[in-house]
């Protein structure tokens, strides 16, 4: 059973990041300090949706990609078609020291996103007694490890900032578990449970912190499945689509969700409830 007392309250051992004047996100007039939002994995897919839908509700954008340059650029592109600011980041999320060498700088020149989304993921299916290490890991390390490196490389500044919405993208997988994918599961629930610990740190600084769990969307990622037969197990009875996904995100990166915190938010059809 879990201590009905924490030993320590996080929030309150955070270092001492300066005093400046707390952002109270809904009260009328207040403006955002760097109205910049961060999607990585964003050149394609859920990712590109999740990037165009914030860019219409204000904010400008720093697409991630790790290998699809010329889409992230086209997108990038299509969001300055919008009247928004966008700028398209190749970097792998798997490694540290690349995170911080691609975003300090940009933070130290144009300040923290306000919005950091974590959406990069892989798959690499398949039953566990005949998974290799390469396969563990790699699904590990982008999924997971890399909400780990980006989420790290702008916290500082968010709890100087004293205002932030982090977001990751977890799965139907990670709520449920699903046979063949004991690597992807155990990245997307550790997504999940990495976020309600960290929403318990950061609420004091006004920091959200939440989950959006997909099901079956459509995407690149599931166009080998056997659609229609998967859509008859979903009760509403079709995949979903990556706008609708993007619409979750956005609610969570708005005022209206400023009490929302370590919430995880299923957009799956009525698969799992």
């Amino acid at each position: 059973m879990p201590r009905a007392t924490w030993p320590c309250k996080p929030s309150d051992e955070l270092p001492r990041l300066g005093s400046r004047k707390r952002l109270n996100l809904n009260q009328p007039g207040e403006v955002h300090l760097h109205r910049t939002a961060l999607i990585t994995g964003a050149s394609r897919g859920i990712g590109r949706a999740i990037a165009l839908q914030l860019a219409r509700d204000g904010f400008d954008i720093w697409a991630n990609y790790a290998t699809g340059r010329e889409a992230a650029e086209s997108l990038c592109r299509e969001i300055e078609s919008m009247g928004r600011k966008a700028r398209a980041l190749g970097f792998s999320v798997r490694d540290g020291q690349t995170v911080r060498a691609a975003l300090e700088p940009l933070i130290e020149q144009d300040g923290v996103p306000h919005v950091i989304v974590s959406n990069a993921g892989v798959t690499k299916d398949g039953l566990m007694a005949m998974m290799s290490d390469d396969e563990w890991s790699s699904v590990i390390e982008t999924n997971l490890t890399g909400f780990f490196n980006v989420t790290r490389a702008c916290l500082r500044e968010m709890l100087r900032k004293r205002a932030g919405r982090i977001i990751a993208i977890s799965s139907l997988s990670g709520e449920a578990g699903n046979a063949g994918q004991v690597n992807y599961s155990a990245s997307k629930a550790g997504l999940i449970g990495a976020c309600k610990a960290l929403a318990k740190e950061v609420a004091k600084r006004n920091i959200t912190v939440n989950v959006v769990a997909p099901g079956f969307i459509e995407t690149d990622m599931v166009k080998d499945l056997p659609r229609d037969e998967l859509a008859r197990q979903v009760p509403l009875q079709r995949f979903g689509k990556p706008e609708e996904v993007a619409a979750a995100v956005s609610f969570l990166a708005g005022d209206s969700a400023a009490y929302i915190t370590g919430h995880v938010l299923s957009v799956n059809g009525g698969m799992y409830m």
